[in-house]
């Protein structure tokens, strides 16, 4: 079982500019915990801090309870997997794995088991006397993780580890990267800036954004039920609308101001919220249901459409001159022309409220997603 983590009021200022304050989360033990946002949110920076690359001008850090910060980076007990791999050119694959248990002064026949165990979990023990100049970055990749797992840190954190793989070797890698983590069951800390690869590999996402915790929350949630605005354009895409609340009749009803007229009844928004109330609604590509231009919805024209095999992407320009996308599972020979018009329907129980400025969720958090 790995260990906790507890970040508690985390301050880190550059001479005056003040990077993260105030900063608090748990990480559970044994837990793949993403730190996701875009370039210059902080993400780096708290990882840093953890593992004593960084000052840390306030707050506290603990593993297992453990104040560490003030404990040297060597003491810490803690694996790092960084961007660019790190692995020693003049290394063969076994001399880098062994790298960290020789500074530990293991006994040599422990660092032999240890190291031909780890290369076997990591699938390069065939590799084990090549040198780095002729590994692929995938084959680098795993040698700098069984580097950093080979010391059994009770915490292993990893900053943008995929980066520099083609797209395809990166989807190979991070699920490799979430299966042996899972069989080894060590606390994880993940920095990316890639959300489909968040989404591929946390438990959990913090989603950071100017130095704040926009959210922490499953993969599923974090997507399904973003907690404001920005989470809910960082990840994946979201259409922003505007809409008037309508208690007309007793129920709730979302009417779309680009709608003419179209409304959609909503059975799960918070209780008290005035009738004609401005909000903002975030309907996803997928969300969006095509219709003939005789039915109900919101008006639009397509403009152009994109072919991606099991699904079609629409661009669309709405009545007041806004464009949105929505996302259609492809028919046999069936694209809807640029020129069309189209009505748009919604779903419903899958589009997310917020408040008119996009800061507070209107919808009910469900239980089960």
């Amino acid at each position: 079982m790995g260990a906790t983590i507890t970040i508690e009021n985390a301050v880190k200022r550059y001479g005056k500019d003040t990077i993260i304050d105030g900063l608090s989360l748990d990480v559970k033990p044994g837990e793949f915990f993403t730190l996701l946002g875009p370039s210059g949110c902080g993400k780096t920076t708290l990882l840093r801090m953890i593992i004593g690359f960084n000052s840390i001008e306030g707050g506290v850090f603990k593993i297992d309870d453990k104040v560490i910060n003030d404990i040297p980076t060597n003491k810490r007990n803690i694996g790092m997997v960084f961007q660019n791999y790190a692995v020693f050119p003049h290394m063969s694959v076994y001399e880098n794995v062994a790298f960290g248990l020789k500074n530990r002064k293991v006994p040599k026949k422990e660092i032999e088991e240890r190291v031909d165990k780890i290369l076997k979990i990591v699938k390069i023990d065939h590799l084990k006397d090549r040198m780095p100049a002729k590994l692929s970055g995938g084959q680098q990749q795993r040698v700098a993780l069984a580097r950093a797992i080979v010391i059994e840190p009770a915490v292993l954190l990893m900053d943008e580890p995929l980066s520099n793989l083609d797209a395809k070797l990166r989807v190979e890698m991070r699920n490799a990267i979430k299966k042996i983590q899972q069989q080894i069951g060590i606390t994880t800390v993940y920095v990316t800036h890639d959300q489909e690869e968040a989404l591929a590999v946390s438990d959990r996402i913090a989603v950071m954004n100017g130095g704040v915790i926009q959210q922490i929350d499953t993969p599923a949630r974090v997507y399904q039920r973003p907690a404001n605005r920005f989470v809910a354009n960082f990840i994946g895409l979201s259409n922003f609308l505007p809409a008037n609340i309508s208690t007309d009749g007793g129920k709730t009803k979302l009417r779309f101001q680009c709608g003419e007229g179209y409304e959609v009844e909503m059975g799960n928004l918070k209780p008290g919220l005035a009738d004609s109330e401005e909000v903002l609604v975030a309907v996803r590509p997928e969300e969006f249901e095509m219709r003939a231009k005789n039915e109900e919805g919101i008006p639009a024209k397509i403009t152009s459409s994109v072919f991606l095999g099991t699904a079609t992407h629409y661009f669309l320009e709405l009545n007041n001159g806004e464009e949105v996308e929505a996302i259609q599972n492809s028919d046999i020979w069936e694209i809807i022309p640029a020129g069309t018009d189209v009505k748009l329907g919604v779903k419903a129980k899958k589009i997310n409220v917020f408040t008119k400025d996009g800061s507070t969720p209107l919808v009910v958090r469900e239980e089960l997603l």
